[in-house]
């Protein structure tokens, strides 16, 4: 083959790797291109393309993603990953890795490691990497780098167990979810959601969004139910979908444009975490994105109208 096909033939693994590092779309298809430019403008000769590419977008990823921190660090409110419809790279080995590792849960606890123990851990723990090639890629000892993915397990477990999804029982679970939300039976939604569940929304100061986390079955269902209720009224639609991975939707206005999306984080039987992303920054690759504030004015004047 030649280099461009050899790189097309790796694009969906370079974006995989990308995105786990950075938690962005569009950070990691920016990478994904700065590969390509570096690959194509090497004129050393290259024995193992997946070898030189994927330490090549490890490695500008990780310089992205100390850049990144600063930013986040500033974010107005909570700072979630921008939501991904479906992973590019399937590899049948490693599917129950591939598909933990990409869930909001999981990107969110990958932000708690440093860059380098969170490139080991994609590499190592998701992708199953040599510690040779993740040394390489990372320019680190392989002694440094198992030290590294020691810290990095220990961190990831501490923040979440694992648990054994069965992901026709999450599909179950999310359609009845959905067809509670869309009726607004209160009772229904309380009864698919843990008793501490949390609901939280990211909306970066772009959009409306909610003040504060809101936790609790009782608290949860009750503001779910009246806020879709309302949005129905404007002719909001909500489009059961899997986002990362995961049960959720995309909420979109009467023009069909995305107005935000929920990821539902299911554990045990029970949804866990309710994540709302209405940053309208974190939309557009789904799509043209709905001007939330003028929706949530019509909200606003339908409800007076009503009174």
């Amino acid at each position: 083959m030649n280099k461009v096909e050899e790189f097309e033939e790796l694009r969906p693994l370079l974006f995989s790797i990308a995105y786990r590092i950075l938690g962005s779309v569009g950070e990691a298809e920016d990478a994904v291109q700065e590969t390509w430019l570096r690959f194509d403008g090497s004129a050393a000769q290259v024995s193992s393309a997946k070898a030189f590419l994927s330490a090549t977008v490890t490695r500008i990823s990780i310089d992205v993603l100390r850049s990144a921190r600063v930013r986040r660090e500033e974010y107005v409110g909570p700072w979630f990953p921008e939501p991904l419809l479906s992973d590019p790279y399937q590899d049948p080995a490693r599917s129950a890795e591939l598909a933990d590792s990409v869930s909001m849960a999981a990107l969110l606890l990958l932000e708690r490691l440093s860059p380098l123990e969170r490139s080991v851990f994609v590499l190592r723990e998701v992708f199953g990497f040599g510690f040779d090639e993740v040394a390489s890629a990372v320019g680190r000892s392989e002694a440094a780098c198992r030290q590294l993915l020691v810290r990095a397990r220990r961190h990831m477990r501490a923040g979440r167990p694992r648990f054994e999804a069965d992901r026709q029982e999450q599909r179950e679970l999310a359609a009845r979810f959905f067809d509670a939300l869309r009726d607004g039976d209160v009772s229904g939604l309380r009864n698919l959601m843990a008793a501490d569940v949390q609901l939280v929304g990211d909306g970066g100061g772009k959009a409306p969004q909610l003040a504060r986390a809101v936790s609790g079955g009782d608290n949860v269902a009750r503001l779910l139910a009246s806020v879709f209720a309302r949005l129905a009224r404007v002719d909001v639609t909500c489009e059961p979908r899997e986002i990362n991975g995961q049960p959720g939707a995309i909420f979109r206005d009467r023009d069909g444009k995305v107005l935000n999306i929920l990821a539902l984080d299911v554990l045990e039987g029970q949804i866990r975490t309710i994540r709302s992303v209405i940053n309208p920054d974190k939309l557009g690759h789904l799509g043209q994105v709905a001007d939330a504030w003028a929706v949530d004015r019509e909200v606003k004047q339908a409800r007076r109208r009503r009174k």
